[in-house]
């Protein structure tokens, strides 16, 4: 390794030695506690109850909101051919078939796919698999797959504008279904759907079996899972996690599925009616396109499996009635929407371990973001990219006092160093094991406590800035404003520099920091490896990691150097580096004198 010498480093000292050990312990405690956190927040679910899936109650619902039932044959009722329904508003143009009353397309009218082309987060290639959106799950294929293929009686074709109603109906030989659906200016389309046989209704619940049509991407992050909320209580599981055709009993404030952007979530209309079936499948990307139903094998290609995520949910009595929210997982979109007991899909945002920590720092990012873009959604433009330069500057101002106390306290440690050596002397270093041992901790200790030192004084800065880290390095992937948010030559903000210009730039004012920082009591061979060792660490970090947070990491480091480089030439500063200074020449002659020994010996 080669030499070099800081100008604002010197010798070393036992008691930043432990500060900068415990800073290490706490460091790697949080990232195996964030693994141990997330084996906790993901439980299994337990195995199907079969007898709870497989009988349909016997109450009916209530005449009002229901077709009337007969106990005779029921008449035929059946296009003659299949005819699609487009229903659009400002934020969506689904398109409905009326084979099965189910939806084919639900695009997002203000977000685009990785392609540049308008969103359809129906997956056609999974949805010609496993179903498409909107179509009735029952615990009988046969059933599920008749209900799926029939040609239902569309109540209107062509292109409705919301405020709209749209119906489905059909009927064969003791078998009556429908299906209505009504739409409104915002993300919501409420469903009421009913299955009767021979006049009873039957259990049949409304799915989204498919995952989402983000589903490469999605994946890539690891964010598909099956979210619910129960009694305010909410859920995350992974693919994992889920039991394929397990039933889950209510209530349910809601339940479906999510990736890290975009969801598809059912909110029944009466929580503590509701019951659940996660869906669990796979498909092969090199056979199913997303936007195609063909099933030809790209040549060269070997077999890429990614997992499915569905979700049915429908009522106990049979007569579903529910609202269906398929769209961005925004704090201001999920805050407006309500369940039926009051909450809001807020808690589909799931920041993780350190997810209050991760919230309040999206909820800055985007106060300072609304500040300097008020009339603008940040995707096409520069915005939010100059959000989080802002942001960062504002984060180390707010953390600048703790710094200079951090520094304030390193000084006063150095300044009784001498007598802590004195101590140790007097009791000639006993081992841990020795009672002598005790006592000697506690004479420094009272000395420590006597002069106002802390044993973390002087890192608690890093402390407090480790899990702002570990925070925004979550954040980051989880908030859909970041998608596709452009910055100079990075394309999206949540995705990797394509050109890994903010990871090597990551090692450079890394070293930097790391060598205009004073840390006098650090041993000099220790500080040396820490000084390549960190950098390489943030630029590995960063190298296929979201572009944002190497933005935020880098403007970080870039005001760390220069408020080092002006408390530095404080009076404060000065009196550092003095200190270091003579510790440093004490520390040269010990070890010539130790040298000068050896050889005598010799």
């Amino acid at each position: 390794m080669p030499e070099f010498r800081n100008p604002n480093q010197g010798g070393g000292g036992s008691q930043d030695n432990r500060s900068f050990l415990i800073m290490m312990i706490v460091m790697i405690s949080v990232i195996f506690g964030l693994q141990y956190w997330r084996t906790q927040h993901n439980p299994p679910i337990a195995p199907p109850d079969q007898q709870t899936a497989v009988t349909a109650p016997s109450t009916s619902p209530s005449a009002s909101s229901t077709p009337s039932a007969t106990t005779a044959a029921t008449p035929a009722v059946a296009a003659a051919a299949q005819t699609s329904t487009v229903v659009e508003n400002e934020l969506y143009r689904i398109t409905f078939s009326n084979r099965g009353g189910q939806v084919t397309s639900w695009i997002l009218k203000k977000f685009k796919d990785t392609e540049g082309h308008p969103l359809d987060l129906v997956h056609n290639g999974a949805s010609a698999l496993y179903g498409y959106p909107l179509s009735l799950y029952t615990y009988d294929e046969g059933l599920t797959r008749q209900l799926s293929n029939a040609l239902y009686v569309a109540s209107s074709t062509g292109t409705l504008e919301a405020p709209a109603t749209l119906t489905f109906k059909y009927a064969a030989g003791n078998l009556s279904v429908t299906k209505t659906f009504t739409f409104g200016a915002d993300y919501l389309v409420h469903a009421d759907t009913v299955v009767l046989r021979d006049g009873a209704p039957l259990r049949a619940l409304l799915s989204w079996p498919a995952g989402l049509g983000d589903l490469e991407t999605a994946i890539a992050y690891n964010g598909a899972q099956v979210d619910t909320s129960s009694s305010g209580k909410d859920d995350h599981l992974s693919f994992k996690k889920v039991s394929g055709g397990n039933t889950l009993p209510g209530p349910f404030d809601f339940a479906g599925v999510s990736d890290q952007y975009f969801a598809a979530i059912f909110i029944p209309d009466q929580p503590s009616d509701a019951s659940l079936v996660t869906l669990q499948n796979k498909i092969d990307v090199t056979k199913v396109k997303r936007s195609a139903v063909s099933n030809t094998v790209i040549p060269g290609k070997s077999a890429v499996l990614l997992p499915v995520l569905g979700a049915a949910v429908g009522s106990l009595s049979g007569h579903n009635q529910m609202s269906v929210f398929v769209g961005p997982k925004a704090i201001s979109v999920l805050k407006s929407i309500h369940t039926a007991d009051g909450n809001t899909l807020e808690p589909l945002l799931d920041f993780g371990f350190f997810g209050p920590i991760g919230k309040y720092l999206f909820l800055g990012l985007r106060a300072v973001h609304s500040a300097i873009a008020p009339h603008d959604n940040g995707v096409h433009n520069y915005s939010w990219g100059w959000a989080i330069v802002i942001f960062t500057i504002l984060i180390n101002l707010v953390l600048l006092p703790l710094r200079v106390q951090g520094m304030k306290s390193a000084v006063k440690m150095q300044r009784i160093q001498p007598q802590i050596e004195a101590i140790k002397a007097k009791y000639k270093n006993p081992k841990a094991t020795d009672p002598k041992a005790g006592e000697m901790n506690a004479e420094v200790m009272a000395l420590q406590k006597a002069n106002g030192v802390s044993m973390l004084g002087g890192c608690i800065p890093s402390l407090i800035q480790l899990p702002l880290l570990f925070a925004f390095f979550t954040m980051m992937t989880k908030v859909v404003e970041l998608r596709q948010a452009h910055f100079f030559w990075l394309p999206d903000l949540s995705s990797a520099d394509p050109w890994h210009i903010l990871p090597i730039l990551m090692v450079i004012t890394s070293f930097v920091a790391q060598y205009y920082t004073p840390s006098p009591g650090v041993d000099p061979q220790q500080q040396k490896m820490m000084a390549f060792m960190m950098p390489a660490f943030s630029g590995y970090m960063t190298w296929n990691y979201a572009s944002g947070l190497a933005l935020y990491w880098n403007i970080g480091n870039l005001v760390m150097i220069i408020q080092q480089q002006v408390m530095n030439r404080t009076s404060l500063g000065r009196e550092m580096k003095e200190i270091a200074a003579k510790r440093a020449s004490r520390k040269t002659a010990v070890r010539s004198s130790s040298s000068k020994t050896i050889q005598g010996r010799r």
